[in-house]
């Protein structure tokens, strides 16, 4: 019996020993392992905080079961080696998880490592984006991927309005990957990195001043800082000694800089003063009673001496990353009972006496497949929010804080997650109200910039020693007065260039540039091609009559429109339909109403002179009046009358020439009008002049061919290419029937120039395309919105109202000029000084006979004075007596009136 004991033991020493299974069916203990930089910014901290959670979970009934977990931490002090030194170090103690590290190129070292023993690496600080990868299918981590913050720096940057950046990193996996994925965010927003600027994992304060020296000849002024924590703060030392802290500058910085002012005593708080300005990001913890709780805690350590550091949001994460560890460890035992591991095959590993590392001892994590799935489906409450990992084993993310550096304190300035944005509200606030994202509600806290301004900063200068701007201007054939290069000066003028120019003096920063101007001058070059060689980087922009149009958008950034170039019809304006009363239209309305009031009195100067000495004159009332009106109107025909006094021939030939002048004006305008209407299309609009199927005249090289072939679907063959405005005329009046067109469209601005010279045409309906100018510029351009702000400030001011009309509305502007105004007509004026003529010769022919008449009536009276006493009694009515007997005297006839004479002579003959 004894021996089949022993028989029996020695065969279960066998299988134990073949099988390299080392168990233990309820442990007293599990160990954890811990690779970190002791002493840093965020190693302190990481220590107390995980040193506080192990005696936390120690102490928790409810937790592991009166199982104790143990701790064994390995100091990496910053080295991808010495880290996996450690990492070998703890494995080779049997630990079910490592916790840590902080660094992300450790952590790519550590993770294949970890990966070959089937453990678990949770890291609290490692934000690399590329540790995410299938690559590295056992790492988890508690803190916020870099690919979530770059995204909320890449919106911090759009926000705010700036296209390009500057990027300071450490050249190293934490500072390549994280800029890249900043790289990548920020394209997709139309934005870029303009420069990177590498430093070395151990930079100096020389390399940091040589390398901030470089950007002195950038344009942009952004800069964004991606490195460790620095308690120096050493590159914005050498930032401000520089001169690279003023107001034209912006330093963006990821939650580093956080981390490494929350570390600073009360005592350090002054170094502040060297980041006022400074705008960052802070991993967001939301308000919880478990994060006040932990707050409180953490300063009575820091009282006790426990804690020789400020606490940072990695103290918050390492803390629960500890918890989660603990957590996962416990489900693991309810289900396996237990953690075993196995031995490595000793043929397959090295010797490694020399090195102090004994790999033959390494254990797999024999259920490791099991406690990794258990440990990604963590979901509890700690210190930091909600523990809860992502697909790709990153703690889902809770949102940054976005904070400034003002007045030596750290202000909170708004928060930012994926979900909601930008906001004032903390993110977690506004997933319960379940706000949308909407992107009018962007906002952020004023912000104190650099300097103390609390405007946003433009972001981007021209430096002092840059290159001038390369500005492509055309150089025009036709249409000279938009722009062109004078050929004996070379000067470059026109429209476009005053806008240009006006333009610059709204920009608060020079500009230095030089126009290249583009073709030969005897033809307009081809503007698309133009537009194109900006995407080509020949030109830095291009100014001059550049229509925005769809296929240039996409090459090429715009300013704000100067000038509408909707397309328009123009055709000769005089198109009133021909009608019955056409004979009015050459006399104005008061010339018609002088003429008739001039026969009139024409008629009654006449009657005055006549009624004495022409039997014509007189009888009826009624029938004078019928000879007043006939023989005004008689004149018209009657050229010689012997039958009127010599007065009445004097007022006549006056007359008869004023009517000559005004039939022969009457007779050449009505042909004119005629001639006109003849000439002139019934087209009031762009349907009209389509279906007329009359020939269209366009202009060589306007996108107007293209848009009536492609959009309206007008054959090629009725559009005639027309080249200089005066083309442009002739093809007008001349008309279908005469070889020319019916009407033309073009660009509203080529119009209006076309029409500051001519008068007999104008714009025919309402445009029919919403198009306009404006200057091109490279992508992504700062300059490109600085000079639209220039422009909108030209049109506020009425300066771009004042070029156009100094331009356009040289012979009145042709805005206000339309289709269908009245004729050209003859008015008053033209004809007052032969009116006046006529008027000053009737008032003497009447003068010299009311002079005549009284000296008659005179010595008509003083013969019958002498020859009749005078009467004894006076009339009350003398006066008015006097004035009927001298009208009676008047309306007698010349031969009464010699008779009475007569007798007066001869009172004693009576008459026969």
């Amino acid at each position: 019996m004894k021996q089949f004991m022993v028989l029996y033991l020695m065969i279960w020493i066998w299988v134990i020993f073949f099988s390299g299974i080392v168990y233990s069916e309820k442990p007293e203990s599990v160990n954890i392992g811990a690779v970190f930089t002791f002493d840093s910014v965020i190693g302190r901290v990481a220590k107390a905080a995980m040193e506080m959670a192990v005696s936390d979970v120690n102490s928790d009934p409810t937790i592991l079961n009166e199982t104790k977990l143990n701790l064994i931490m390995k100091d990496g002090m910053c080295n991808a080696f010495l880290g996996s030194t450690g990492a070998f170090l703890v494995l080779e103690q049997g630990v079910a998880a490592i916790i840590g590290p902080q660094s992300s190129a450790i952590a790519h070292s550590i993770s294949q490592i970890a990966d070959a023993v089937k453990v678990p690496l949770i890291s609290y600080a490692a934000t690399d984006p590329t540790l995410s990868s299938l690559q590295f299918p056992l790492f988890f981590r508690t803190v916020q991927s870099d690919s979530e913050q770059m995204v909320a720096m890449a919106n911090l940057i759009d926000f705010n309005g700036w296209k390009e950046v500057i990027v300071v990193f450490l050249d190293d996996d934490y500072g390549r990957n994280g800029v890249s994925a900043l790289s990548d965010e920020l394209e997709n927003r139309r934005l870029k990195i303009a420069h990177k600027l590498a430093l070395s994992i151990h930079f100096d304060l020389d390399e940091i001043t040589k390398l901030l020296n470089q950007t002195k000849v950038f344009n942009p002024r952004v800069f964004v800082v991606h490195i460790n924590p620095d308690p120096r703060l050493r590159i914005f030392s050498i930032a401000h000694k520089l001169q690279m802290m003023t107001s034209e500058y912006v330093w963006l910085v990821t939650d580093w800089l956080a981390a490494t002012l929350h570390s600073f005593s009360p005592a350090n708080q002054k170094s502040l003063s060297v980041v006022e300005g400074v705008v960052g990001l802070r991993q967001h913890i939301p308000d919880s009673r478990k994060k006040r709780d932990f707050v409180f805690r953490w300063k009575k350590m820091q009282k006790e001496g426990v804690a020789n550091t400020s606490l940072n949001s990695y103290g918050f994460f390492a803390y629960d990353t500890v918890w989660a560890v603990a957590h996962s460890i416990d489900k693991f035992l309810k289900v396996h009972d237990n953690i075993t591991f196995s031995l490595r095959d000793n043929n397959m590993v090295p010797h490694t006496e020399g090195i102090g590392i004994q790999l033959e001892k390494l254990k797999i994590f024999a259920n490791g497949s099991d406690f990794v799935n258990i440990l990604s489906l963590s979901n509890f409450s700690g210190v930091s929010g909600q523990i809860q990992f992502s697909s790709d084993r990153n703690v889902i993310s809770s949102g940054y804080d976005v904070i400034n550096i003002n007045q030596m304190k750290i202000k909170r300035v708004g928060y930012w997650s994926n979900h909601s944005g930008f906001s004032v509200v903390p993110p977690e606030v506004l997933a319960k109200k379940k706000h949308p994202r909407v992107s009018v509600d962007q906002k952020l806290e004023n912000i104190t910039w650099l300097g103390g301004k609390t405007e946003r900063p433009r972001g981007w200068v021209i430096a002092d020693n840059a290159k001038p701007l390369r500005i492509g201007v055309p150089r025009r054939a036709s249409f000279v007065e938009f722009v062109t290069e004078l050929q004996d000066s070379h000067k470059i003028q026109g429209y476009c260039i005053d806008i240009f120019m006006k333009a610059l003096e709204f920009i608060p920063y020079e500009i230095p540039f030089v126009f290249k101007p583009v073709g030969n001058g005897k033809a307009n070059p081809n503007y698309d091609a133009l537009v194109k060689k900006i995407d080509q980087n020949v030109y830095d922009a291009v100014v001059g009559d550049i229509a925005i149009v769809t296929n240039r958008t996409k090459i090429a950034d715009f300013s704000q429109p100067f000038a509408s170039s909707s397309l328009v019809i123009v055709a000769p304006i005089n198109s009133s339909k021909s009608n019955a009363w056409v004979f009015l239209k050459p006399f104005s309305a008061d010339m018609w109403c002088i003429i008739g009031a001039s026969f009139l009195m024409i008629g009654v100067v006449i009657w005055i002179l006549e009624h004495r000495v022409n039997d014509e004159f007189r009888g009826p009332p009624k029938r004078q009046v019928v000879t007043i009106f006939m023989f005004s109107l008689s004149t018209l025909f009657k050229t010689n009358n012997n039958t009127v006094s010599s007065l009445s021939k004097m007022v006549l030939i006056v007359w008869l020439f004023l009517l000559m002048v005004i039939t022969a004006s009457y007779t050449a305008s009505l042909t004119s009008i005629l001639t006109v209407e003849q000439l002139s299309s019934p087209i009031t609009g762009i349907d009209s002049l389509i279906a007329s199927n009359w020939p269209i005249g366009y202009q060589v090289g306007s996108f107007a061919y293209s848009y009536l072939t492609d959009n309206l679907y007008v054959s090629k063959s009725r559009l005639v290419s027309l080249g200089s405005p005066e083309e442009y005329a002739v093809a007008l009046r001349n008309g279908p029937s005469g070889g020319g067109v019916a009407a033309i469209v073009d660009e509203l601005p080529y119009v209006e120039l076309f029409l500051s010279k001519e008068t007999e045409f104008g714009i025919i309906g309402q445009p029919f395309t919403r198009s306009s100018w404006g200057f091109a510029f490279q992508r992504d351009s700062p300059l490109a919105l600085d000079m639209s702000t220039a422009i909108l400030k030209l049109a506020e001011s009425g300066e771009l109202q004042k070029i156009h009309e100094r331009w356009f509305c040289k012979m009145g502007c042709p805005g206000e000029r339309k289709s269908n105004p009245k004729p050209d007509q003859l008015h008053l004026i033209s004809f007052w000084g032969l009116y006046l003529s006529c008027a000053v010769i009737s008032v003497v022919a009447l003068v010299l006979f009311l002079l005549r008449m009284i000296s008659q009536y005179v010595g008509f009276k003083q013969r019958q004075k002498d020859i009749v006493a005078p009467s004894s009694e006076q009339s009350k009515s003398h006066c008015s007596r006097v004035v009927v007997n001298f009208f009676n005297f008047i309306d007698e006839k010349e031969e009464a009136i010699k008779k009475m004479f007569t007798q007066c002579d001869n009172p004693h003959n009576p008459p026969n």
